[in-house]
């Protein structure tokens, strides 16, 4: 594949895109749905991803999504999404999700997750994603973060293939 230049981190990133609670964004409890929450974090980490590949994104997989503390009617939330880092043709997105009181203006950190992407050709195929080129500290540690978690992803995943090969009814 293509050697394609590295790009900042800072080009591609979604910062506090905003969606506000509504009743009919509510579940049984009166807390934000769930799904609905990560269907946008899912849908504002693929704008990240086209950003930075200027490909067409398909979300290859999820990991680490933990609801931390519930939303409410009538708050605002907060989605912020950055590449942490690209491989060939994947990438790895992190999302982090902030409730915001509508009165008081109190912020509540309440999910966060990765999302991975795979950038896709005109034939549908994966194709070359430019590499990240981060600056800051903080950058510089989610970049090395997210290889940690790739390898703990593919792992997995071959846990989960040997698991298949060996399972009989």
């Amino acid at each position: 594949m293509e050697k394609l230049a590295a790009k900042p981190i800072k080009d591609s990133a979604v910062d506090d895109h905003t969606y506000k609670v509504f009743p009919n964004d509510l579940n049984s409890y009166g807390t934000a749905f769930g799904g609905m929450i990560m269907a946008i974090c899912d849908r504002t980490a693929l704008v990240v991803a086209e950003r930075h590949s200027k490909k067409t994104c398909v979300t290859a997989s999820v990991d680490s999504m933990h609801f931390l503390r519930p939303a409410g009617q009538g708050d605002i939330l907060l989605f912020s999404a950055a590449i942490n880092r690209a491989w060939t043709t994947s990438m790895e997105i992190g999302v982090k999700v902030v409730a915001e009181h509508y009165e008081t203006g109190e912020k509540r950190h309440i999910l966060s997750a990765y999302f991975t992407f795979i950038a896709l050709d005109d034939n549908k195929e994966p194709t070359a994603v430019p590499p990240v080129s981060p600056k800051t500290p903080l950058e510089k540690r989610r970049f090395e973060e997210a290889n940690d978690r790739r390898e703990r992803r593919k792992k997995e995943a071959e846990e989960r293939k040997l698991k298949r090969e060996n399972f009989s009814i």
